[in-house]
């Protein structure tokens, strides 16, 4: 058909034959992304992305969590820092006004709830809802600051944005959030002794009882509150961040934390893996501390792991020897990440190096690049020396990023002569 039309159109014609052809073709328009405030787009993938509360960790492990995928978090020996994450997620939460549930088994939820951080809103300038606070700061800013004539009736732009339309929040440790602004935030809890009846019955599950009763209370939630995507969305969507305390623990009825050769040894990845289930098809996204550093049985600990999408453990310096070492007086511990997610891409998002460490702030929980461990693991065995014991003949050597011809020869010199260099960090 399409030569006859050909033969039989003119030279005069050519706007008919643009029109004719012009009807096949069809832009393809891309589908409209959910708009959730807190959320953003991933730029590698288009995942939608939540932020952890700590603006550092959300650059380590991609640019946040995606939502629908699990954060695994290896506590530290005493549960201080591992803890303080899950308090900056459930934090983030509730500046973001999404929904949140908490289980555990050790400290009832509404004791954690209440040692969440306050956020530091500063950088948000006049609020809008303060309308004499806002008043002021223009009047101020007249008698400041003079523009051009061009400018003056042009209408004012809000530039400060809302606490909630932001992508990752700053928080105050020494003081905790507001009762006010935490109790405006939809939260459900799930304590263990409270939830566990003392007689159950037996069912036919891998599970135990712990698990499959709080397996059962987040599924009633996804499905009653509409978090479901398979459900119809009637009202404005909303994020759920579910926070799981210290799995895996004996506090859970679990024994992989008692024997190397535990009776129940798969109840813990069989809750990973329902629950992996129902983070996929729900708009939620769960973060999980577990203790590993009590778990015997490391295949078990390398199941679990692989039943999370992102996975970092902590390593504190409190009670090691670590803490009095003067290379490590800056830091608090140090982080590994074990794991990052594969989300509609073969190859994962790796970070920029393994050799981080983190220490906590009066405002923040930082996490930074740090050469000590590097440098400290490429150096011969006679050049380490002892961290308890001072060197007898200190060298002072300072690596940096950009080492010159000179301070190897020191080092080689040094290593020729058997003294060994007492190393500092810049």
């Amino acid at each position: 058909m399409a030569a006859p039309l050909r033969s039989g159109i003119g030279v005069g014609s050519r706007q008919d034959t643009r029109a004719v052809h012009g009807t096949s073709f069809q832009k393809k328009s891309r589908g409209k992304l959910v708009s959730i405030p807190g959320t953003r787009p991933s730029v590698q993938n288009g995942q939608l992305l939540v932020s952890t509360g700590v603006t550092s960790l959300d650059y380590v492990i991609g640019g946040g969590l995606a939502v629908g995928t699990l954060l695994l978090i290896e506590e530290d020996k005493y549960d201080s820092y591992s803890r303080m994450l899950l308090k900056y997620f459930l934090a983030e939460g509730v500046v973001c006004g999404h929904s949140l549930f908490l289980g555990s088994a050790r400290d009832p939820p509404e004791e954690i709830l209440q040692e969440l951080p306050a956020p530091v809103l500063d950088d948000i300038g006049c609020a809008a809802g303060d309308e004499g606070q806002a008043k002021l700061c223009d009047s101020e800013g007249e008698d400041s600051m003079k523009i051009a004539w061009r400018y003056q009736n042009f209408p004012k732009v809000q530039t400060a944005l809302a606490a909630s339309s932001r992508f990752g929040h700053y928080y105050d440790v020494s003081k905790t959030m507001d009762p006010e602004m935490r109790q405006a935030s939809k939260c459900n809890t799930f304590f263990l002794p409270d939830e566990l009846p003392l007689k159950s019955e037996a069912e036919p599950s891998t599970m135990n009882a712990g698990y499959r009763a709080l397996l059962r209370s987040i599924q009633n939630l996804i499905h009653r509150e509409g978090f479901d995507t398979a459900a119809p969305q009637n009202k404005s969507r909303n994020i759920l961040r579910i926070g799981l305390h210290s799995l895996g623990s004996p506090l859970w009825g679990d024994d992989i934390c008692c024997k190397e050769s535990p009776s129940d040894a798969v109840s813990l990845t069989s809750f990973l893996y329902g629950f992996r289930a129902l983070l996929r098809s729900s708009l939620c996204v769960g973060m999980v501390t577990v203790p590993s550093h009590l778990i015997q049985n490391r295949a078990i600990m390398g199941r679990v792991t692989k039943l999370c999408d992102t996975a970092i453990a902590l390593e504190s310096f409190r009670g090691s020897e670590r803490e009095t070492n003067p290379l490590y007086k800056d830091y608090h511990g140090l982080l590994h990440v074990r794991q990052t997610p594969h989300l509609n891409c073969l190859v994962c998002e790796v970070p920029d190096t393994k050799d981080l460490a983190f220490k906590l702030k009066r405002k923040q929980f930082a996490i930074e690049r740090t050469w000590v461990t590097q440098v400290q693991d490429r150096l011969p065995l006679a050049l380490r020396g002892d961290p308890q014991t001072p060197p007898p003949t200190p060298v002072r050597f300072c690596f940096a990023e950009k080492q010159n011809t000179s301070d190897h020869f020191w080092l080689l010199r040094a290593f020729a002569q058997g003294i060994t260099p007492q190393m500092s960090v810049h």
